[in-house]
């Protein structure tokens, strides 16, 4: 066992704070890592306020995790002390069932063991997340960094990243097709670079024509304001593909009257109910397609952190220290972030005891 430090939530209504706890001893197969950058999701706050249910706490969130190998076990292969490792949303999984052995370990039948907010496999000892100075995980379930990237931007590829990713290569966007992205935030953002180096022209579909520079800086071709009528018409029955990203239940009919015959629309931010309601005739009427996203598979994941060091994509970030993370959820509640945040673990040393 190792002593680590974090910071936690108490409960669903306290703000996070210093928090130390145990992890296990390295076995076989895993290898520890010295965290050097954890990025904040959205849903690190959700979690930590019990806005879905099943919080279990003391809670220390984080999932999108960057650090050095410090240790590895006796028969790890892919990993040696002083690379660079990534630790996303899950840390295991069942291993069996026909969707972990087919890499997507995402759909485990028996459901994935998460980073954070879950109990370890086969036990009661729950799990913690990248808000500490140091984790333990199968070296399966943690992806190989370039060290040519910068690493603290590197931090939300683990979740924004590959959720973003994974259906745009399982749909095989590429050059020749129009591509819409809808909503530009943590998600949109990425969804924005990684369809851009795909070759597609790309369109960000947003409410808000102030972000429509931003969404070009970011690589994309037009902008297409939804709540212009006329620019949505004009668009009506022409997109190979939606990317979208609104993290909220909202109307999806409008976005459905750009997709041509057979295209598809995915959803990967809305966990909640559609409202309102889909109209069946919206897809009827050229054999359209809704469909959903989680994350990837871990071949998957380790396959866009190398088209990542590739085509030199990483997230647009701000940094803070450990000490402003309760502000920082504060900021996030009010949209205040381009377009993620990120904590330098490094402060961690800084906290009080």
């Amino acid at each position: 066992m190792s002593l680590a430090h974090g910071y936690a939530a108490q409960d669903a209504h306290s703000p996070l704070v210093p928090f130390a706890f145990e992890r296990r001893s390295p076995g076989p197969n895993d290898i520890r890592v010295e965290i050097l950058y954890s990025g904040i999701c959205h849903s690190d706050l959700h979690q930590s306020r019990d806005d879905w249910g099943g919080a279990l706490f003391p809670m220390v969130p984080g999932h999108e995790i960057v650090g050095r190998v410090a240790e590895v076990g006796a028969d790890v292969k892919k990993f040696k002390v002083g690379d660079i490792a990534g630790i996303g949303c899950m840390v295991d999984s069942c291993r069996h069932c026909d969707n972990c052995k087919a890499d997507l370990e995402q759909y485990c039948f028996e459901g994935a063991t998460w980073t954070y907010n879950a109990k370890e496999r086969g036990g009661e000892r729950l799990t913690f997340g990248g808000y500490s100075d140091h984790i333990v995980v199968d070296e399966r379930f943690a992806v190989k960094i370039s060290p040519k990237l910068d690493l603290k931007a590197v931090a939300p590829l683990l979740c924004a990243g590959i959720t973003t990713y994974s259906p745009l290569r399982h749909w095989q966007v590429g050059p020749g097709q129009k591509v819409g992205v809808i909503g530009l935030g943590g998600l949109g953002h990425m969804g924005v670079k990684f369809a851009k180096a795909m070759g597609a022209h790309v369109v960000m579909i947003t409410t808000t024509p102030e972000k429509g520079a931003d969404a070009k800086r970011l690589g994309a071709d037009e902008v297409l304001v939804s709540r212009d009528a006329d620019a949505m018409g004009a668009h009506a029955g022409s997109f190979d593909f939606l990317l979208n990203t609104i993290p909220v239940g909202h109307d999806v009919n409008p976005y459905a009257a750009l997709l041509k015959r057979d295209a598809t629309m995915v959803l990967v931010g809305a966990l909640t109910e559609l409202e309102p309601p889909l109209r069946g005739v919206n897809l009827m009427f050229g054999r359209k397609r809704i469909s959903g996203s989680a994350i990837g598979g871990m071949a998957e994941t380790q396959e866009m952190m190398d088209f990542c060091a590739e085509h030199g994509i990483v997230s647009d970030i701000e940094t803070i220290a450990i000490q402003d993370v309760n502000q920082a959820y504060e900021r996030m509640l009010k949209n205040d972030v381009r377009y993620r945040f990120v904590i330098d673990m490094a402060t961690l040393e800084r906290a009080p005891a």
